[in-house]
C-alpha cells in the first residue's frame, strides 16, 4: 500500500490557506457575485480559494495534474488534484454556513483515475473531515485533533434517515416518482444536501444520501471519506467510483434498497 501521508499533510495545508480566504469574505455585504454559462454562481471567494491552492500545489507538487471547478485542467500525470474551492456556493451567498472546500488527490490505476485521499474544510460550521486510502476515516480540527468515524449499522429503510439535495434535480430526470416511493419507504428525510449529507452519511448521523447530477470535483474527496468510513460510494447505476455524473452513498448495508428506488428503470 502506498503512504500519502505527506500528501494528506499538504492537503490540510491548502484547506487551512482556502478556509482563510473564504471566510474573509462570508457574509461581506460587498461580495462580488457572478452567474456562469451553466447559470450557477461563482463569487471572487471560489475563483481566489482555487488560486490559493493552485499556487501553493504549483510550488510543493510542480509535476501533479491539477482540476479545479473554476479553472478548469493544468497539467497531465499519474496524479491529479482536484478542488471545489466552495461547494455549496449558493448557501455562501445567503450567509449559510453549510459550504465547504473539497480536495482530493486521483492517482491512475489499472481501471482509471481513483480518489486516494480527500479533505472536506467547512469553516463557518468549524468541521473538517479527512481520509486516506486503507487509513480510514475522521474529523477534527487538525491532523492531530481528530476521531475516526464510521458509518451506521442500520439495515431496514423503515429505520433509515435520506439526505438529499433538491427535488427538482429527479424531477428533471424523469426519476421522481422512484425518489418520492423512498422517501415514503424511509423514517426519515432531510434536504441537507452537498458535501454535509455524504460527511454524515460518513459520521453514521445519516444512513444514505444521493444527487442526481455532479461533477467530479463534486465527488471525489466526498466518495473516498465514505469509503473509508466503511460506506459504500456508486453512480446511480450501481458502479462504484465516481465515474458517472451522479452519486449514491450509503453505510452499504441500505445500498440495494437506495439504487432499487433511484437508479435506472428498465
Amino acid at each position: 500500500m502506498l503512504d500519502y501521508d505527506d500528501d494528506l499533510r499538504l492537503a490540510h495545508v491548502l484547506a487551512d490557506a482556502a478556509d482563510a480566504t473564504t471566510m474573509e469574505r462570508f457574509k461581506s455585504l460587498d461580495l462580488k457575485v457572478d452567474t456562469k454559462p451553466d447559470m450557477t454562481p461563482v463569487t471572487e471567494a471560489d475563483r481566489a480559494a482555487e488560486e490559493i491552492i493552485r499556487s501553493q500545489l504549483q510550488r510543493a507538487r510542480p509535476r501533479d495534474a491539477i482540476l479545479g471547478e473554476e479553472y478548469g485542467v493544468q497539467g497531465s500525470g499519474p496524479r491529479r488534484w482536484v478542488v471545489d474551492p466552495i461547494d455549496g456556493t449558493k448557501n455562501y451567498v445567503r450567509g449559510v454556513p453549510v459550504w465547504a472546500t473539497l480536495i482530493s488527490l486521483m492517482v491512475q490505476g489499472e481501471h482509471g483515475f481513483r480518489p486516494v485521499l480527500g479533505v472536506v474544510s467547512a469553516p463557518a460550521l468549524g468541521r473538517r473531515w479527512w481520509a486516506a486510502q486503507g487509513r480510514g476515516a475522521y474529523t477534527g480540527r487538525s491532523l492531530t485533533s481528530a476521531s475516526r468515524i464510521g458509518v451506521s449499522k442500520v439495515g431496514r429503510l423503515a429505520d433509515a434517515s435520506f439526505a438529499y439535495s433538491s427535488l427538482s434535480g429527479w424531477e428533471e430526470r424523469g426519476r421522481l416518482d422512484g425518489f418520492l416511493d423512498l422517501t415514503r419507504a424511509c423514517w426519515r428525510t432531510r434536504g441537507y444536501g452537498d458535501f454535509w449529507s455524504y460527511m454524515m452519511v460518513a459520521e453514521g448521523s445519516v444512513d444514505m444520501c444521493a444527487e442526481p447530477e455532479l461533477s467530479l470535483w463534486d465527488m471525489a474527496a466526498n466518495a473516498i471519506v465514505v469509503q473509508e468510513a466503511g460506506g459504500r460510494f456508486t453512480s446511480l447505476a450501481g458502479v462504484d467510483g465516481v465515474d458517472g455524473g451522479d452519486a449514491a452513498a450509503s453505510n452499504g448495508l441500505l445500498h440495494s434498497d437506495l439504487l432499487g428506488h433511484l437508479g435506472p428503470r428498465a
